[in-house]
């Protein structure tokens, strides 16, 4: 039973890795960029859901609508103001700018909300006991688990079947031909991004009601995982980012139960060295040449 209890944790932290992943992988995809500011906007997700329940008295599903609405939002500001100018400057620049972005982001935190960390209230409680009470399953773990795959299917569906979505892959093909076809680029970029954020929103929903410690630096080590998991699985990929959240996960889980909680992480980032190794373009991804 023991080992079940680990494969169920390490599929739901998982999911939250891969939920952060999806935003990852879509912003890349499509604006070739990594937005390493994409975990703190998972924080800010995570103190707005905070304060619509604990200050405003709101059920949970609406403070996750609120902190869907204000980080789409922020998604889309940080895009117009620090990303679109950087369109055509060098990787290094934009990659700069993110870090700085990402900093920003957790020093405004630490003036509005302080220092001192914040106890998320449990907004989704309960669990499911098995086998004569000997597997007990946390009703938050089954829901992230089951959000994460709705989330890999819409999206899956989205950028295949609408019109946004293959204006999103054609501009992930080639902006140049995309625009010459008539596809707004920037208005593609900006959706983008207000998708990824929103998810960034979900995924600091989740990651607090599993988890229930909330501060400034809350959204940093899961977003670095979360991108590690986006490379693990093949960035740029919507269903390598899934496979590769769910099995960051579910190593992180047995890691620590079984090897050792303060190596977990030496572990996890171990593999992905292995797997990159091996397969560079990660698990599913495609290795695709430059072209000169």
């Amino acid at each position: 039973m023991e080992f079940l209890s680990y494969l169920i944790s390490g599929l739901s932290l998982g999911s939250v890795y891969a939920i952060i992943a999806l935003g990852y992988t879509m912003v890349y995809g499509i604006a070739k960029m990594l937005n390493f500011a994409h975990g703190d906007v998972i924080m800010v997700g995570g103190y707005i859901s905070y304060i619509a329940v604990s200050y405003m008295g709101l059920p949970g599903w609406v403070s996750v609508i609120a902190a869907m609405v204000v980080c789409t939002v922020l998604g889309v500001l940080i895009e117009g103001l620090a990303y679109k100018p950087l369109r055509a400057a060098t990787s290094l620049a934009v990659l700069i700018t993110a870090i700085g972005v990402s900093y920003f982001l957790q020093n405004s935190a630490l003036l509005i909300w302080g220092a001192n960390f914040k106890t998320y209230p449990s907004v989704i409680s309960g669990t499911l006991n098995l086998f004569d009470n000997r597997l007990s399953i946390p009703y938050v773990s089954m829901l992230t688990v089951v959000v994460c795959i709705v989330i890999m299917v819409g999206l899956t569906l989205f950028t295949s079947k609408t019109k946004m979505g293959k204006a999103m892959r054609a501009c992930s093909e080639d902006k140049g031909a995309a625009q010459l076809m008539g596809i707004n680029v920037n208005r593609t970029i900006s959706v983008t991004f207000a998708i990824g954020s929103a998810l960034a929103a979900i995924a600091g929903v989740l990651l607090c009601s599993s988890f229930p410690i909330l501060k400034p630096t809350t959204g940093s080590m899961p977003g670095i995982k979360a991108f590690t998991a986006a490379v693990f699985g093949g960035i740029g990929s919507i269903p390598g980012a899934f496979l590769g959240g769910l099995l960051l996960g579910v190593i992180e889980s047995f890691a620590k139960a079984y090897i050792s909680t303060q190596l977990a992480n030496t572990v996890v980032f171990a593999v992905l060295i292995i797997v990159l190794l091996v397969r560079p373009a990660g698990l599913l991804g495609k290795y695709v040449p430059e072209k000169v």
